[in-house]
């Protein structure tokens, strides 16, 4: 895997990174250390990319187990050191999952697969971060 991260010196502290697969991603810094605030910040990045990874995985699983998944959102809360280098210190992934029948087990297992076995986004976080999940079904008709 590769990735290209270029300053943007023209706009204070932004950074345009691009993907090996060909894909850019836009992050700039908070107003107090130079940034304009046009952008997610690099630690929200890693947030969210956190999330998505979890997220993929339990769709995934779910389809994989014919069950009628129909919608994923992962909202996450986290906390991060006080003093350099900030990491994660806690991380929790609240999952909302739309679907028809779901069983809520099924559900739980998903995300505890993800977070066990899949993804490798929060199990590195996890090296740093209390890691924890909920799960909230909706049923869809």
């Amino acid at each position: 895997m590769e990735c290209t991260v270029r300053w943007q010196p023209e706009a204070g502290m932004a950074f345009n990174a691009e993907t090996g697969s060909g894909h850019l991603l836009a992050m700039d810094g908070a107003p107090d250390g130079g940034g304009r605030n046009l952008a997610p910040r690099p630690m929200e990045t890693v947030l969210a990319g956190t999330g998505a990874c979890a997220a993929y995985d339990v769709v995934l699983i779910l389809k994989r187990g014919r069950h009628d998944v129909r919608g994923c959102e992962v909202k996450l809360s986290a906390d991060r050191a006080e003093t350099d280098p900030k990491v994660f210190t806690r991380i929790h992934m609240q999952f909302v999952v739309r679907g028809k029948g779901l069983a809520l087990a099924a559900v739980e297992r998903a995300v505890q697969l993800s977070h066990e076995k899949y993804c490798s986004a929060s199990a590195m976080l996890a090296m740093t971060a209390e890691m924890t999940t909920s799960v909230e079904l909706v049923e869809v008709g």
